[in-house]
């Protein structure tokens, strides 16, 4: 039985192994993460690793994961492991969603708008019936 192997971008099937060793094609397929001597690169970003975090054309993707100070996590099993996002990166996606704009009415029928709110910090608390 192989491993799965989640990401933001689905479930992953990778060959059985020990712990998260990944041959670099599969980390490459996974990840977006290339293996070269400088270490894991995507595009011009390259991150190196401990010389105990590679071996024969392997990485280990656990101890990559963590040193981009991103979770990683694996059943007791190691057939199923999850590899979540790093805080910082997470933080930085959510700071540039932006709420449509929308206008609805108070309960005194005062018309109020979203846009009106545009850089302050406003908390919006949504309710329904059904």
């Amino acid at each position: 039985m192989g491993r799965i192997i989640l990401t933001e971008e689905g479930r992953h099937d990778a060959a059985p192994g020990p712990g998260l060793w990944l041959t670099a094609v599969e980390a490459l397929r996974i990840t977006g993460w290339e293996l070269k001597p400088e270490g894991m690169c995507r595009g011009a970003v390259c991150v190196p690793l401990a010389a105990t975090a590679t071996r024969a054309g392997e990485v280990d993707l656990a101890a990559f994961w963590a040193k981009l100070g991103a979770p990683v996590v694996g059943d007791d099993s190691g057939g199923v492991w999850s590899l979540g996002v790093a805080p910082a990166d997470r933080r930085a996606a959510l700071e540039t969603l932006e709420a449509p704009d929308f206008t609805l009415p108070d309960l005194d029928g005062r018309m109020h708008s979203l846009s009106d709110l545009r850089g302050k910090k406003t908390l919006l608390v949504t309710w329904a019936s059904w």
